[in-house]
């Protein structure tokens, strides 16, 4: 998802989809563990995503833990 749509969120919308983006890293991480992961890719752009959200929650000034 691209910074400039992510700005147009609430902070809380951008907090939730913080934590959906955490859970679905977990599920790729497993997936690749378990050898069922085909595209590899999708972990870095998940967690390129969570940075993103992350920055603009600093930006804003909110503390997500």
């Amino acid at each position: 998802m691209k910074a400039r749509d992510l700005r147009e969120l609430t902070t809380d919308e951008l907090m939730q989809r913080v934590q959906e983006w955490k859970r679905k890293l977990l599920n790729l991480r497993f997936q690749l563990a378990t050898g069922q992961l085909t595209n590899t890719a999708e972990i870095t752009k998940t967690k390129r995503d969570i940075a993103r959200a992350l920055t603009i929650l600093r930006e804003r000034g909110v503390r997500h833990g």
